[in-house]
């Protein structure tokens, strides 16, 4: 297989309509219903704000709206956006009925915020031509166009942005038995051969999100194919997760690392944020954004008014209990 074919094979993974999107059936059958409700009037689709974990589909989905409606796609991203002129530039740029997407739009500058609530609540922005006391202000007309804005940490937003969104759209981890669909449905696509324990003990390693389970079946083909393997079963399923370093309770190197750290050097905590993140080395964001989550969810660690604390599955997950006394390294 030659090199364009392999990607033409990857790039079908990702779905392009909302009858191919596997999960989250409450999200696609109401967008369904705005979509449809839009294109019957003839009017864009309202503004859409999509917040969930990295990892559980949100440009996926913008792309499958853009798609559904028919209308041209333009991504960007909040901290690539640093100047007024820069955001200006593109919504100027837009053909009527466009989608603009910006991803992480929690981090995009007040400036360029303030300039987007004109933009999307009466498609106009105001241009500042000129310095000093000649300088002057200049209303743009746009294009209709849709703003698909999404984020982890939709807290963040704030309340004059939040309000311009017309359709709100929380994305969650998935079910065990949508991950396994995904797997099904990708191992087609790709042209594996996978036995049912495979995708099992997958599914269970992959902390509910479609990202890291398309890339830990890719992954486990890898080791497949090097062992000369055509079907991918368990043993080679086992072997290649070891190697991975993802544990039965889909844990990686990092979290156990994260939760040695909170154990040892803090006694289980509470400890905060900042020093968390000098401690692993890591940056804030990462460990609120990719850690936590699963962490959290999987009732290991706890946020309190004070900092990050261990649970008592998290002391018996490192083989304590909670209250055991430890000296620091």
């Amino acid at each position: 297989m030659d090199k364009n074919s392999i990607n033409n094979i990857f790039d079908k993974i990702r779905p392009e309509k909302l009858d191919d999107f596997i999960g989250q059936e409450r999200i696609v059958n109401n967008l369904k219903v705005f979509i449809d409700s839009a294109k019957k009037r003839n009017k864009t689709i309202d503004h859409i704000l999509i917040s969930g974990p990295p990892g559980v589909g949100k440009t996926t989905l913008a792309k499958i709206i853009a798609n559904e409606m028919s209308a041209n796609f333009i991504a960007t991203n909040a901290p690539a956006l640093e100047k007024t002129g820069d955001l200006a530039a593109i919504l100027t740029s837009l053909e009527p009925n466009t989608i603009l997407f910006i991803d992480e739009i929690h981090r995009l500058k007040p400036v360029l915020e303030e300039m987007l609530y004109s933009a999307m609540e009466d498609f106009n922005i105001d241009i500042i031509i000129g310095q000093g006391a000649g300088a002057k202000t200049v209303k743009l007309n746009l294009n209709p166009f849709t703003l698909i804005g999404a984020t982890t940490r939709p807290g963040m937003l704030t309340p004059p942005l939040l309000t311009r969104f017309g359709i709100d759209i929380r994305v969650d981890f998935y079910t065990h038995e949508e991950i396994e669909k995904i797997i099904i449905e990708k191992s087609k696509i790709l042209n594996i051969s996978i036995k049912k324990e495979s995708i099992e003990e997958i599914a269970k390693r992959s902390r509910g999100t479609p990202r890291i389970v398309i890339k830990l079946l890719k992954r486990v083909w890898d080791f497949a194919v090097v062992s000369s393997k055509k079907v991918i079963d368990l043993e080679i399923t086992k072997k290649a997760l070891e190697q991975l370093g993802i544990d039965n309770e889909g844990l990686t190197v990092e979290d156990r690392r994260l939760l040695e750290i909170m154990l040892k050097n803090y006694h289980g905590g509470p400890v905060g944020l900042q020093t968390l993140a000098i401690s692993l080395g890591e940056s804030e964001d990462t460990i609120e954004d990719i850690y936590e989550p699963f962490l959290i969810r999987m009732g290991f660690i706890k946020k309190t008014s004070r900092g990050r604390v261990l649970t008592e599955k998290g002391y018996k997950f490192l083989g304590y209990k909670e209250g055991d006394t430890l000296f620091e390294n």
